[in-house]
């Protein structure tokens, strides 16, 4: 509903706004949902591409070295992998499971290729994918992973990352604006 309602809802908040608020501060809360809800919606389109890298990489990886199932896994792997952080966990047991069944050598080495390739998405390919797409630099894409995670477990890491994206680039801007000022 709300999503067919949109535009509708859009216009009528924005009279709230105006109605019940100063002209400038009406515009100034617009802008920080504006910037909000682009933040929110590239850390979606972030978090998907990803996924899409984690599990195209399972997959080659899968293929080269001959594992069973490696697109069945490569694409369990890559849908888990959206829930950030301990998604990717999930689609592994899984995945040991199924290659277990056919051949328990194989999944040993494919529960080793899954802590390297998880090791390198997690400290490398995500903070610079979901960084990227939000505009929050690698590092603080990382603290606010970690900081989300102790304060409101896995939903803070969903939410702190375009959160600490919000606040940076409201600070960058005020920032500019005041090295503007001063010359």
């Amino acid at each position: 509903y709300i999503l067919l309602q949109k535009e509708k809802l859009t216009r009528q908040c924005k009279r709230v706004m105006f109605a019940f608020m100063k002209k400038g501060k009406a515009e100034a809360a617009l802008e920080v949902l504006s910037l909000t809800y682009k933040t929110f919606s590239s850390f979606l389109t972030g978090q998907c591409v990803e996924a899409l890298i984690l599990g195209m990489m399972f997959f080659i990886v899968m293929t080269v070295i001959n594992m069973p199932y490696a697109l069945l896994v490569a694409v369990l792997i890559a849908f888990t992998a959206l829930i950030p952080i301990f998604g990717a966990f999930i689609g592994c047991f899984v995945g040991v499971f199924l290659i277990l069944i056919a051949s328990p050598i194989k999944a040993l080495w494919f529960l080793v290729l899954f802590l390297v390739l998880q090791q390198v998405e997690g400290n490398v390919i995500y903070p610079r994918v979901v960084g990227g797409s939000v505009g929050l630099p690698s590092i603080w894409v990382l603290a606010a992973v970690t900081i989300g995670g102790n304060v409101m477990g896995i939903v803070g890491m969903l939410i702190f990352i375009p959160l600490c994206s919000v606040l940076y680039a409201l600070r960058r801007e005020a920032v500019h604006e005041r090295l503007k000022d001063k010359r």
